[in-house]
């Protein structure tokens, strides 16, 4: 079949080499120069199956971490008032029902399956990108791991393997961490990496394009049309002479490469046999005219990258892989030769991180791996990431004829991509799937209505 895939973020490149290896002509439609250029540009790089459902999605620095699914407070996020509450108590009502919830199944089931594909794919492929394997949750008090039973009650309900450790083995297990600091101790999770998503995006479109996807960059979908043939009308927008290039904080190689056709400036229109839809918030104007109203908010995460020092009689000066305060919910990674930290939930439009969070974010790494950074070259990134109440993504047949849907993950996108891009491909192309017809019914977009 000849598809359409719309966004090439970390989903949607996954997509596009899905449906490539079954065989499909990809055409993949990026407003952007790249790929992996908005929201999964400089993420905390996280891919834990049992974080995605025992730690928060969208907590603030400064809040630390609350159990979810039980009887803590709505979570909190910035943003407009009404926007913030109403979004925060759909969410809070949403997983707070019952916490061996279908919903929290689905997302570990989608999250571990995920996982498993991510890591078949840099296997089969030699995906050399910069990964560590671990993933630890540091508790300063007693107060903490108290407040933390509901989510460790609930990993063991649901089969997720993780260890409560003590100080001492919490310093085995992240040598670097500083011994100074308070410590009760720690839950390290069993399966838990840390990865560069931008890098492995980079290196999976390649792949793409040996097995013939067409990626088409700076070009903008203005609409969809439905049916047997769906069509798509589309213009190439590059950028305005003289613009600059986007930075790159992954180390990763050029991000402004678009492919070297020459593309008419005039909408052009095009049919094909389906369309899927992966763009995130901008998948919202597209489908509203088709009565598809998904009910998103667009939540802005927040990373710092700064290069790691390098100390040969400490090779440990920094995380080995990640790390997580409970109390302030800020995580710390490595990412090849950087520390990132990543902390803080904007709920709407965020153009700048704010005084307090960059402040809190420092603050966190001094506590845990004081000096481990060097100065200079220090990255700020702000992404959107859409996201659903519910935490689960739009995954399947949008009830439309031709027009499917596989978008919604919020800042989950990375450790679910994978998995979700092998679900929609085998839906597509009639297959039986690797995950139960009542996980798939959860992810379906058909929930909503």
């Amino acid at each position: 079949m000849r598809i359409a895939v719309i966004g090439a973020g970390i989903v949607g490149v996954t997509t596009a080499y899905e449906l490539a290896a079954d065989g499909h002509e990809v055409a993949v439609f990026e407003r952007s120069g790249s790929v992996a250029a908005e929201g999964s540009f400089a993420n905390g790089g996280l891919i834990a199956p049992g974080a995605c459902v025992a730690w928060p999605h969208a907590r603030p620095v400064g809040a630390g971490l609350v159990h979810r699914f039980g009887h803590a407070a709505p979570p909190s996020v910035s943003g407009p008032l009404l926007a913030r509450l109403g979004w925060s108590l759909r969410a809070w009502r949403t997983v707070s029902s019952d916490p061996d919830s279908l919903r929290a199944r689905s997302l570990l089931a989608l999250a571990t399956h995920s996982l498993s594909q991510l890591q078949g794919l840099r296997h089969q492929l030699g995906l050399d990108y910069e990964h560590a394997q671990g993933h630890l949750l540091l508790l300063r008090s007693a107060k903490e791991l108290t407040a933390l039973k509901p989510s460790l009650l609930l990993l063991e309900q649901l089969g997720v393997a993780h260890q409560l450790l003590d100080p001492a083995r919490c310093l085995r297990a992240e040598p670097g961490l500083n011994p100074d600091t308070a410590l009760h101790g720690g839950v390290l999770l069993g399966e838990g990496e840390v990865g560069n998503c931008r890098q492995f995006a980079l290196l999976l479109r390649q792949e793409a394009q040996r097995l013939g996807a067409r990626f088409r960059f700076h070009t903008q979908v203005m609409r969809i049309d439905v049916g047997d043939k769906p069509q798509l009308l589309h213009a190439y927008t590059p950028p305005d002479a003289g613009s600059a290039a986007l930075r790159d904080p992954a180390g990763s190689g050029s991000s402004n490469e678009p492919d070297t056709q020459t593309l008419p400036k005039d909408p052009m229109q095009e049919r094909f046999d389906a369309i899927v839809v992966c763009a995130a918030a901008a998948s919202v104007p597209l489908l509203e005219p088709l009565g598809i109203k998904p009910p998103l908010a667009s939540l802005h995460g927040i990373s710092i990258t700064a290069p790691l020092r390098q100390i040969e009689a400490h090779p440990d000066f920094g995380p080995r892989a990640s790390v997580l305060d409970a109390r302030f919910g800020v995580t710390i990674s490595r990412i090849g030769q950087r520390v990132r930290l990543c902390g803080g939930a904007a709920l709407g439009k965020a153009d700048a991180i704010s005084p307090r969070i960059e402040e809190t974010l420092h603050r966190v790494l001094h506590d845990w791996f004081p000096g481990a950074t060097q100065g200079g070259a220090v990255q700020r990134w702000i992404g959107a990431r859409a996201q659903l109440a519910d935490g689960l993504p739009l995954l399947g047949p949008s009830g439309r004829q031709g027009l499917w849907l596989n978008f919604g993950h919020g800042n989950q996108g990375w450790a679910l991509a994978c998995g979700s891009a092998r679900l929609l491909a085998d839906q597509l192309g009639g297959r039986p799937t690797a995950l139960q017809p009542e996980v798939l019914q959860a992810l379906a977009p058909s929930r909503l209505r």
